[in-house]
């Protein structure tokens, strides 16, 4: 990479907004053993916008819990402490979206597939060992994250790499490489480094066309996911081609893609499950 492009993905990443204080402190939280329930609490509890909204999503159809939930609190004890951390992130990630960018990138379609694929990473990690799946389900909803911020900040070239792989059915991050140089992963990537997620959510993100180079259950989760959620056409996040699996994840999954969709029961609970999220 020319230092004259690693300069214009960086400022094009600069011109992202940080996440709320509230939400950094909830990332630094996940990486100390030591963290306790309380104090994710304590941390929710001072960002009324995030409070609120947390209860918001807690109390929807979505998790069609038998009785309102009032305070975070409360949620945590119903929920679970990596599910409210998880969703107090989810839902800072998503306000960040702009409906509107100059590319013509269908960020409500990007949407529904981001959380189709957050969702059924999420289900995946289930039913395999050593994968979180929470972690699954944020690495799932940041995998292209990378789309928003050429959509935003170089949406010409955006727009002419999303013309030529709709025109003729290549994959966009190879279009992405040819008129700008990098594509997607890249940039979103750096972004999620900017957000200070893990290192494992990042390489994983980093690496999703690069199969060769990562081998872990979040990386199979997510990778699996990304593809059943393009295959069974759930959202649109610009790239139609749909990959066979390779080796390393086919022995982690225990399958092929097919073998893996046949078996994994209604994929379609997670599609209505985005679309829930996404209302909220």
């Amino acid at each position: 990479m020319s230092p004259e492009l690693a300069q214009k993905l960086a400022n094009a990443v600069d011109g992202m907004p940080a996440f709320p204080k509230s939400v950094q402190k909830i990332i630094e939280l996940t990486r100390d053993v030591n963290c306790t329930p309380r104090d994710l609490v304590q941390v929710i509890d001072k960002d009324p916008v995030v409070t609120v909204k947390i209860l918001k999503v807690v109390n929807s159809a979505y998790y069609r819990l038998p009785k309102q939930i009032t305070s975070v609190n409360h949620a945590v004890v119903y929920l679970g402490f990596n599910t409210i951390k998880n969703l107090a992130l989810s839902i800072a990630a998503i306000g960040m979206l702009s409906k509107q960018n100059a590319a013509g990138f269908d960020v409500d379609q990007y949407l529904l597939h981001s959380l189709s694929t957050a969702g059924i990473a999420k289900l995946l990690a289930l039913q395999i060992d050593d994968a979180d799946p929470m972690d699954c389900f944020i690495a799932g909803l940041l995998h292209d994250f990378g789309k928003v911020v050429f959509a935003q900040f170089l949406p010409r070239e955006f727009k002419q790499a999303l013309g030529i792989c709709q025109a003729d059915g290549s994959s966009l991050h190879e279009a992405l490489r040819q008129t700008i140089g990098a594509d997607h992963a890249v940039v979103g990537a750096m972004l999620v480094e900017k957000w200070r997620f893990a290192p494992d959510l990042i390489d994983t993100i980093a690496h999703q066309y690069e199969t060769d180079q990562k081998d872990s259950a979040l990386f199979a989760c997510v990778y699996t996911a990304n593809q059943i959620s393009k295959h069974l056409h759930f959202g649109f996040g610009g790239n139609p081609c749909v990959y066979a699996l390779p080796a390393t994840i086919v022995k982690r999954m225990g399958g092929t893609l097919e073998d893996i969709i046949a078996s994994s029961g209604d994929m379609n609970a997670a599609f209505e499950d985005a679309k829930l999220f996404s209302r909220i």
